[in-house]
This record gives structure tokens, C-alpha cells and sequence, in this order.
């Protein structure tokens, strides 16, 4: 059979870009066709850098053309991201964090979703795939990390590293540790305004030795405040995970903490959302899925924002248990909790990576006061 080009065209005209409101040939997103016999090679640029984008987008020429024009076309896809330019290097003038590869912020709008639950098995979950993993436990108002890897009583020791001082992570389950709680006591409130807690991020962040470190992951507070801003000042953050609970109220807090690191004076990429508590089997039903908290409200609004959707992440008794326990529920073997986190880590990997070759370096941002109100600005 002979393919018509014009037939091509028409069939892609019911393909939107991702992103935008125009479909594919309006956009300008279809930069050639070529036709040789029964087989079509089709040119496309976007603008959506993220690996999920490209996917749909490949699966969605194959599938209309497929339909529309041949259903046994041979069909080879060209994807090219044209991504904003932005600046090819760092330009952070505070000090370097030397051999960490990544950093990975894990945020939340609203708090008790999950945040620290999800940060505690992404990081024995990417251990157990052979990467060298560090938590920084940022939440300095409650620190959970101590408890979760089952080192509450755990204390940094000092070592000597190039003539200097610096505070050794706590170590468990091959994840470095450094959190406030290693310097409080169990019953002592942190009661710190918001400079004496950037104070203490910052050494736990530079008066550490990390070593070498493919990933370090950063339990942020709930919400959009000081310490974020602390955080996203004192280094480069590489990408963002947001996790939400599929409820309202949940998703209307998470699509605030998406926002914020979207925000063109932050500009952190989000590498997707996490929908924790997603549903609930009870174990004398294991064929049933009892939605408590909404049905996929996390994946919707996924793709409202046009970010990666990373997994789901079921309701689960044995979680919260692991976690009291000091032992994340990821490291039980054959058992479909660790299944659900393997995907979602896979799915971090892959887009730390696609976000790698496709975007340079985040920048450090800068905080100015003016008039009583923080402004910020990149460095």
C-alpha cells in the first residue's frame, strides 16, 4: 500500500503537544515527514522535556496512524526537545557539595501524607539497587529519619577531613543520615525562629562529609516556607518529588508545592507526584480496592499540570509499622509494597536522567529582604 503524506498530516492534526493547546501541526511541532513505501518516518520537536511526555507522544503517533492512515505502517519516530534556553553552568557562590551526584528535594504541600515514608524507602529502595544514597532530613521541626531507620540513639561522631572537622552521617541500611533529631532529645521541642534553622541545615550540609553520594534525597517540611527557600539557597537542587494523597484537600496543598518550584525565580524541575494511601486491601479481599481517600487524584493531577505521574502507593498497615519500627517496609522482599516502590524509584531514576541530558545544572537561588517580604532571585 502507498502512504499518503497528506493522510499522515491529517491524522497528527488530532494529536495535541503536550502542553500546549494546539495540536501537532498547528504548533509547528511536526518538522517532516518522509514516506518510503510502507514505511513512515516522522520529525518532531516539543517543548516538555520530561520522558513521560516523549512516551505519550510516541505512543500517540504510532496509535493514530496505526488507525488512521495504515494499520501496517512501519513507523519510525524522531522526538527532539526544544527546551528554553537556559543559563550551562552553576553559578553558586557558596560552597561546592564535592562527590554528590544528585539532589532531590521531596516535598509536600500538606502535612501527614507520607512525605518522610516515601523519602525512607526511595532511599533503601535506590540503595538496594547498587546507588550510594544520603538523607538529609530537613524537616527541623520534626525530625522522623532517626526513628525510621532505627537509630534514634545514634549520634555523628567527628572525623578529620583535610585538616578539618566535620560531622560523620549516621549510617543504616547502606543510607547516610543526618538530621536534627541526632542533636535533640526525644521529649525537646525545636522551638527556632527561621534563621537559627537555616543555621543548622547549613552544617548539617556543609560541615558534613557526605563522600561520594549518587543521590541525596531531602526530606523537606510540609508547605512552602523559610526552609524550603534555605534549602534551594544553600545548594543546587537537581529535581523535585511532590507527594500527595489523592483527597482535595491533599492535591489543592500539592499543586502549591508543584508551583513553588516551578516558580520562574526558582525554576527546580519536578520529576513527578506520588500518590500515597492511594487504596486500601484488606487481606481477606485481596481482589478488592477500597478507594478511602478518592480515586487517582494524584494521577489527575499529574496530568492537569503536565508532570510525570511516578506511582501509586497503596494503604498499607505494614508501612506505618515498618516505620515505628525503624525498618522501611521497601526492604521486605516479594511483597507488593517493595513492587510499588521499585516502580516509583525506577521512575525517579529515569527522569533524574532524561532531566540530566536535557537541562543544565539548577542554579542556587539568592534571598533578598525588601520591605519585610523575601524576595527571591537565581545567583
Amino acid at each position: 500500500m502507498k502512504i499518503d503524506k497528506k493522510e499522515v498530516l491529517r491524522a497528527l492534526e488530532n494529536i495535541t503537544v503536550p502542553g500546549e493547546g494546539q495540536n501537532m501541526v498547528e504548533s509547528g511541532a511536526v518538522k517532516n515527514i518522509q514516506i518510503f513505501g510502507d514505511e513512515v518516518e516522522v520529525d518532531i520537536t516539543i517543548g516538555n522535556p520530561s520522558l513521560q511526555a516523549r512516551k505519550k507522544t510516541e505512543v500517540e503517533i504510532l496509535k493514530i496512524i496505526h488507525r488512521e492512515v495504515y494499520e501496517k505502517a512501519k513507523i519510525k519516530i524522531n522526538i527532539k526537545v526544544d527546551a528554553p534556553a537556559k543559563p550551562k553552568t552553576n553559578e553558586i557562590k557558596g560552597k561546592p557539595l564535592p562527590g554528590i551526584q544528585n539532589i532531590i528535594a521531596v516535598a509536600s504541600g500538606k502535612g501527614g501524607v507520607g512525605k518522610s515514608t516515601v523519602t525512607a524507602n526511595l532511599a533503601v529502595t535506590l540503595a538496594k539497587m547498587g546507588f550510594k544514597v544520603g538523607i538529609l532530613d530537613a524537616d527541623i521541626y520534626g525530625p522522623s529519619m532517626p526513628i525510621m531507620f532505627d537509630v534514634p540513639m545514634e549520634k555523628p561522631l567527628a572525623v578529620n577531613v583535610g585538616g578539618k572537622s566535620k560531622m560523620k552521617p549516621v549510617e543504616n541500611y547502606g543510607v547516610k543520615l543526618l538530621s536534627i533529631g541526632f542533636f535533640t532529645q526525644p521529649d525537646q521541642a525545636v522551638i527556632w525562629r527561621g534563621p537559627m534553622a537555616a543555621k543548622a541545615l547549613n552544617q548539617m550540609i556543609f560541615d558534613a562529609h557526605w563522600g561520594e553520594l549518587d543521590f541525596m534525597l531531602i526530606d523537606l517540611p510540609p508547605g512552602t516556607g523559610d526552609i524550603h527557600l534555605s534549602i534551594m539557597q544553600a545548594m543546587p537542587v537537581t529535581g523535585a518529588v511532590v507527594v500527595s494523597t489523592p483527597q482535595n484537600v491533599a492535591l489543592a496543598d500539592a499543586r502549591k508545592g508543584v508551583a513553588m518550584f516551578q516558580q520562574e525565580s526558582i525554576n527546580v524541575p519536578v520529576l513527578g507526584i506520588v500518590e500515597n494511601m492511594a487504596y486500601f486491601t484488606p487481606d481477606e479481599l485481596p481482589d478488592n480496592k477500597y478507594y478511602i481517600f478518592g480515586k487517582e487524584g494524584a494521577k489527575n493531577l499529574s496530568e492537569d499540570l503536565n508532570v510525570p505521574f511516578l506511582g501509586e502507593i497503596p494503604l498499607v498497615q505494614s508501612i506505618r509499622e515498618a516505620g515505628d519500627v525503624g525498618r522501611p517496609a521497601a526492604m521486605q522482599t516479594a511483597t507488593p509494597v517493595e513492587k510499588a516502590f521499585e516502580e516509583i524509584t525506577k521512575n525517579v531514576v529515569q527522569e533524574v536522567v532524561g532531566r540530566n541530558k536535557d537541562l543544565p545544572p539548577t542554579e542556587a537561588i539568592k534571598i533578598t529582604t525588601m520591605a519585610g517580604c523575601s524576595a527571591v532571585k537565581k545567583k
